[in-house]
């Protein structure tokens, strides 16, 4: 029997390689950007066609290479970082692995035009899917320019799941925006389809964050800054006041390179817990200076997986940094005592009372009394109106299964013999919870309802009968516009959404920098903020880039989303009982009232066998 182990040609190998080093057209901005930086370039321009697709080009002005450099550049595991195994241990260099060439070229077509300082001619290579065609003296400038063409030409299944551009440009913009955060001392230019995205300056950290993500940013960070003798952090985080939703700006950097670590940015996120609202995330950008010696980088091709030798202690460190920054700079809210006067002092009240108390006005007043109850001039009329509402929601809500059949209400499932219950009925009541939440019976125990969600929940299905039944959409016209700061790496998936906003009533134009004039929004969006709307359907969309890919009805659930989102109450006011019966009552109606548009329940049951262990 002939033997069946074989040796596999460097073309296949190199293929092999490509898939874990080159998975999209980001990641070849990544490896020749870092190769750029390691040969001592100042100056950097990103060409960019087709979101990658057709070119990816970096011209540099480095050190560049040898006719004989050149050629060996390509070749598998060849590397000018490093000689031995133990200079893995004292690397100051982004690549070190020699396989980020022979993987991109394994996979495209490349063009390298190169020479050094010194030399009088340069160097022009051709490859070919890791055959080289051509090589020849060239005049050139001095540095590298590398051209990647046609990426996976000969991987159709590679291409064929390529994304759309708008998808593929906003990776390619979130990897230039680190590269940019990690190496701000250096000039560098982003160029897509001839229109130049980003210029940016040699500039400071702080500079090159509002450089990247706008001025408004600027008044919002805190310095972070310590140094010990086994770790120096420094960098900016947010305010908590400031802290976003969605897509919050969390950078880690360590020694110049981009890192993923979950350790460390739970241990900034605990610093922020009791400051702001569970579902927020903070916005950061921290850099770690460590001894090379002290971690490991070579764990993922990627290089973005660093292990620390003292870990532990490393995050105790950040977090006592982060908390004392917070602290020292007033992030937790204070009392003003030099603004209370003798008719502002609180009256307490006694034992027993039931007194409600009721929202801050928004203008500043010094006798404000928050145990003070509202007086009222016809309690008669505002109980009828109560009465009357309550009984018009409980009558719209469907009524609960009976008999031997299952129900099924928030996912909870249930034998609905159990509900029969001889007892007399008591009058519907709904109790107002806090400011977001409310109960009510149920004929399992109480449930108690999210006002916030089941508003969002309410709205989103509004707006999806009213897109689904294909009604021509209205534009309500703005005296003066509005500005939205959505950023850079939001700009095509704006532009890919812009024709499904004009459709149902959006007039949006670009400002440059990342900012967008909101001239008209849709005149079924209610009172909802301009700026705020957009952002929302921007954030949702690009949450869920798949949504990119899919038919127009799948474009419109993520613009409904953002609109509920936006348009929604977001628990910062008292609701009246009119409006909690109403929000209740519409939620109820539909068909399926017990999860969001993004699967997160409305409401809950606190079952009778619960409250009883509470009890």
């Amino acid at each position: 029997m002939s033997d069946v182990i074989k040796l596999l040609p460097d073309s296949v190998a190199n293929q092999i390689a490509a898939g874990e080093v080159i998975q999209r057209p980001a990641s070849v901005v990544k490896e020749l950007v870092e190769n750029a930086v390691d040969a001592g370039a100042t100056e950097i321009q990103v060409i960019i066609k087709d979101a990658g697709r057709t070119l990816v080009q970096v011209v540099d002005n480095g050190c560049g290479m040898s006719a004989t450099d050149a050629r060996l550049a390509f070749e598998r595991h060849s590397t000018s970082k490093i000689r031995q195994a133990d200079d893995l241990f004292a690397l100051h260099t982004m690549g070190f692995r020699g396989e980020a060439l022979a993987s991109i070229c394994a996979v495209s077509q490349v063009d390298l035009r190169t020479m050094r300082a010194d030399d009088k001619i340069g160097t022009r290579i051709l490859i070919n899917g890791s055959k080289i065609e051509s090589q020849v003296p060239e005049a050139c400038a001095k540095g590298s320019n590398m051209m990647v063409k046609n990426l996976f030409f000969n991987v159709p299944a590679r291409r064929k799941f390529l994304k759309k551009d708008a998808v593929e440009m906003s990776n390619i913009l979130h990897e230039f925006e680190r590269l940019a955060l990690v190496n701000p001392e250096l000039e560098l230019t982003l160029i897509h389809n001839d229109v130049t995205l980003h210029r940016l300056p040699p500039a400071n950290m702080r500079r090159r964050i509002v450089d990247l993500f706008g001025k408004q940013l600027n008044d919002k960070l805190i310095p972070v800054d310590t140094d010990t003798d086994l770790v120096r952090i420094h960098g900016f985080i947010v305010r908590p006041e400031h802290c976003r939703k969605r897509n919050a700006l969390q950078y880690l950097f360590v020694n110049g390179r981009n890192m993923r670590h979950p350790y460390f940015h739970k241990a900034i996120t605990q610093t922020y817990e009791g400051l702001i609202p569970a579902d927020e995330q903070p916005t950061y950008f921290l850099n770690f200076t460590v001894d090379p010696s002290s971690i490991d980088v070579n764990i993922h091709p990627t290089k973005n997986e660093i292990k620390f030798e003292q870990e532990q202690t490393i995050r105790q460190i950040l977090f006592a940094v982060v908390k004392e920054t917070l602290g020292r700079f007033s992030a937790a809210p204070e009392i003003d005592f030099s603004t209370l006067t003798d008719a502002g002092r609180l009256d307490i009240p006694a034992p027993g009372s039931h007194t409600a108390p009721v929202g801050r006005p928004s203008a500043i007043n010094g006798g404000y009394n928050p145990f003070r109850a509202p007086s009222a001039s016809n309690w008669e009329e505002l109980y009828q109106n109560f009465t009357s509402a309550k009984s018009e929601a409980i009558a719209q809500a469907p009524a609960p299964s009976s008999g031997g059949e299952q129900s099924m209400l928030n996912g909870l499932e249930g034998d609905a013999s159990d509900l029969n219950d001889t007892r007399p009925a008591l009058p519907p009541t709904i109790l107002p919870l806090g400011r977001r939440y409310a109960a009510m019976a149920d004929p399992r125990g109480v449930r108690v309802i999210d006002l916030c969600r089941a508003h969002r929940t309410v709205i989103y299905h509004r707006l999806m009968e009213t897109f689904n039944a294909g009604e021509n959409f209205s534009s309500q016209r703005l005296i003066f516009p509005d500005r939205a700061a959505l950023g850079t790496v939001n700009e095509p998936i704006i532009q890919d959404l812009e024709p499904q906003l004009t459709a149902i009533g959006f007039d949006i134009a670009p400002l440059g920098g990342g900012e967008w004039s909101i001239n008209a929004v849709p005149s079924i969006a209610d009172s909802a903020n301009p700026a705020e709307l957009l952002s929302a359907i921007v954030a949702e969309a690009a949450e869920k880039v798949e949504a990119a890919n899919a038919p127009l009805t799948g474009t419109l659930q993520q613009i409904a989303m953002g609109m509920a989102r936006a348009s929604a109450f977001k628990g910062d006011r008292l609701l009246s009982e009119t409006e909690i019966n109403h929000i209740i009552s519409q939620l109820l109606s539909l068909p399926a009232p017990g999860f969001t548009p993004g699967g997160k329940p409305t409401f809950t049951v606190i079952s009778e066998q619960d409250i009883a262990a509470k009890l």
